[in-house]
């Protein structure tokens, strides 16, 4: 008989029945409340900015205060559109405390964008920036600086299953979805602390992510401070070969970037040889090169840990100083985790050890999403059986380690987001002398894949400035392709439909 192709290193750590996410993540403000908490390093000679875990509590508190005041209750919908400032998390974890329901935004997101999360969530207030306001939204808007006010008495008392915040992600439809997750899901983030991090009390986590990233969030500031450790955030100008010189003068003990970070600081040939304090660096949002991998390696002497996961469900797999990592894998499911291999098409039951199959996590994994905002026709059909289909595809091996192999779907990757091509298409296709359009994920290079459109027109002599500023006007910066080419036709199969795959091994890097 042959083994299957799931792993179970159950069971999950349950919450208590009464739990809320932000009380959950500021608990050392009342066991150390002096201990600097977070520490923001401003660059060019201005002075940083230093946060104890007292300090932040009694911020999230205050500006729960100022959201109450301005008619927020809880159950409400309350839109983040904040840069690189300590407003965002400060926000983010006050919509929680009061039991409201915090929908980070990319300050990139179009004015149409926006206004779609705003009248799908029916928010009633939208938290902004100076400089990133956008009229027409249909809702009260708020600077963070308004929101300071007498604060909450406590933390609500949320039960653990109750809906605590919504992230949207680039959706099928052309719109974006939301993934609504209950305050839980910052407890199951436990599982990520031995299993990918191997956090201490003791370690200062430095983070390249900007502050309103959910990467960042999540692993740069909420699961430091659950810990009691300390988080490390540059808001200076990004320069790749700051990171070293931000270890060595910090003290930072652990590093978490995104791969394309990785590559850029090795490219920029600047020494590191002084990281004395890090033990290892972290990776997350695609797949790490082999080669930038093992350059790191030789160059500082330190491991870097990967981890594979999605905005439903954060990371799930991956290595850890006490899960050694294997080349070519993407890791290992972490302690707590129930996965498998499911086919592509077919029913519940795993498939055998060493076969391809689209990479499924328990239904009830503590970590997973409550479901799609407003879409339950959407969760039901990312469901099978007792399993969530990751449409991640993948191969195990008979220790549990997987390899990722892709996705089932047309999805795209650009800078750790997900973008839907049909999104990017649809934008595409407002233009006037546009008459059809396929958007891929284009391998450059070994190393580097960049979003490509693909085109036919009315006219073969548009242009791509043309082209980038049109779709300026509808998608998000990262969502805009680097590559624009019209092409007489787009290949299609006999029922009509746009063979993307053809266009990437036809266009794409051959190696």
């Amino acid at each position: 008989m042959k083994c299957l192709s799931v792993c179970d290193f159950g069971p999950a750590p349950s919450a208590p029945e009464i739990f809320n996410l932000a009380a959950h993540t500021l608990a050392f403000s009342t066991v150390t409340p002096e201990k600097i908490a977070l520490t923001v390093a401003s660059g060019e000679g201005q002075p940083d900015q230093r946060m104890s875990y007292g300090r932040i509590r009694s911020e999230v508190l205050e500006t729960a205060g100022g959201l109450a005041a301005k008619g927020i209750s809880p159950g409400d919908c309350v839109i983040l559109r904040i840069g690189h400032s300590t407003d965002f998390p400060i926000s983010f974890l006050a919509a929680c405390a009061m039991g409201a329901v915090p929908v980070p935004t990319s300050t990139t997101l179009s004015a149409e964008e926006v206004a779609f999360i705003v009248q799908d969530t029916g928010a009633k207030l939208v938290v902004c920036s100076p400089g990133f306001e956008l009229p027409g939204l249909g809702a009260s808007v708020a600077n963070p600086a308004e929101l300071s006010a007498p604060p909450i008495e406590d933390f609500a008392k949320t039960y653990a299953n109750d809906l605590a915040y919504i992230v949207y992600t680039s959706g099928s439809s052309g719109r974006p979805k939301g993934v609504a997750h209950a305050h839980r899901a910052a407890f199951a983030r436990r599982m990520i602390w031995e299993g990918w991090y191997g956090l201490r009390s003791s370690d200062v986590m430095l983070h390249a992510g900007a502050f309103n990233w959910t990467y960042t969030l999540g692993a740069g500031l909420m699961d430091p401070w659950a810990a009691g450790a300390q988080s490390l955030i540059y808001a200076g100008p990004r320069d790749p070969g700051v990171w070293p010189d931000l270890v060595e003068t910090y003290g930072a003990t652990l590093f978490a970037a995104t791969p394309g970070v990785y590559r850029q600081l090795l490219k920029s040939g600047h020494p590191m040889g002084g990281m004395k304090t890090l033990r290892h660096g972290l990776s997350a949002g695609e797949a790490m090169p082999e080669t930038v991998r093992a350059q790191w390696q030789k160059e500082t002497g330190k491991p870097i840990y990967d981890a594979l996961g999605m905005t439903e469900c954060s990371t799930f797999l991956s290595s850890s100083p006490t899960v050694e990592r294997r080349e070519n894998r993407a890791g290992r499911p972490q302690h707590g985790r129930k996965i498998a291999v499911l086919p592509i098409e077919g029913d519940e039951q795993p498939l055998p050890i060493g076969e391809t199959g689209i990479i499924a996590i328990d239904r009830n994994d503590p970590g997973l999403m409550l479901g799609y905002w407003n879409l339950p026709d959407e969760t039901e059909s990312a469901m099978r059986g007792p399993w969530f289909m990751t449409g991640d595809l993948g191969i195990m091996d008979a220790d549990g380690y997987i390899s990722y192999e892709g996705r089932s779907d047309d999805q795209m990757n650009a800078l750790g987001y997900r973008v839907a091509p049909q999104e990017v298409e649809a934008a595409l296709m407002r233009h006037p002398h546009v008459t059809g359009a396929a958007a891929v994920e284009l391998p450059v290079r070994a190393d580097l894949s960049v979003i490509a459109a693909f085109m036919t027109a009315e006219s073969q002599d548009i242009s791509e400035d043309e082209l980038r500023d049109h779709c300026a006007q509808h998608l998000a910066a990262y969502k805009i392709p680097k590559i624009f080419r019209v092409l007489p036709e787009l290949p299609k199969n006999p029922n009509g439909k746009i063979l993307r795959k053809e266009l990437r091994r036809t266009h794409g890097f051959q190696g």
